[in-house]
């Protein structure tokens, strides 16, 4: 009897093990399968989404030439860029590409990415504007829509990416990990970090 009770209790202990597994795999595809899910949706939004406003992140003048040959496409809605160059060479480039000067805002509160997008998300939500057309660099993209998923979709504010060719090499995930946290500081206590995100900016480069 004893010799018959030993491969049913080996049995019983292997099925308890295949079941912590499972609970385990389960523990971690759930969330997984939420953030999937969380962004795809978000990639669907912003497919069919009819952006209100131009939104340019400033740091490289190229950037601001493109948005005005992106704005003589899209006539009827305002652009706002954050931290770019001094006011008379962007005023510059815009009435150059035929750019109604109304349409343009420049906007020179920010230090950094984070703050490009938290001096502006309240203005924006105060103005109705829920779905914007993000401009930055190539390199650049993945951290600017890391920290604006989070400050601007906090208030329902929905990105349309538009990466512009730059030849650089991406930015590394380390940067948009420390942004994604200084955007949830700000959406948890108001405060950007952004002496704290200059001093790691010096350390990572």
């Amino acid at each position: 009897m004893r010799l018959k009770s030993r491969p049913s209790r080996q049995r019983k202990r292997s099925s308890q093990k295949a079941s912590r597994s499972h609970i385990r795999l389960f523990a971690w595809l759930v969330p997984l399968l939420a953030v999937l899910l969380c962004l795809g949706y978000k990639q669907v939004q912003s497919y069919l989404v009819e952006p209100k406003a131009i939104f340019v992140l400033g740091g490289d003048p190229a950037r601001e030439k493109f948005a005005a040959e992106f704005a003589q496409q899209h006539p009827n809605i305002p652009i706002w860029i954050s931290g770019g160059t001094p006011p008379a060479y962007a005023e510059r480039v815009f009435a150059k590409a035929g750019v109604d000067a109304d349409r343009v805002h420049l906007d020179y509160r920010a230090v950094d990415t984070v703050t490009n997008f938290t001096s502006l998300v309240d203005e924006f939500k105060a103005q109705g504007i829920d779905s914007v057309y993000l401009i930055t660099s190539d390199d650049h993209m993945r951290r600017a829509r890391i920290i604006g998923e989070i400050v601007f979709g906090s208030r329902g504010i929905i990105l349309k990416p538009i990466p512009i060719a730059s030849e650089r090499s991406p930015e590394t995930l380390e940067k948009g990990i420390r942004d994604g946290g200084r955007a949830i500081l700000w959406l948890t206590t108001g405060y950007t970090g952004a002496t704290i995100g200059q001093s790691l900016e010096r350390r990572i480069k």
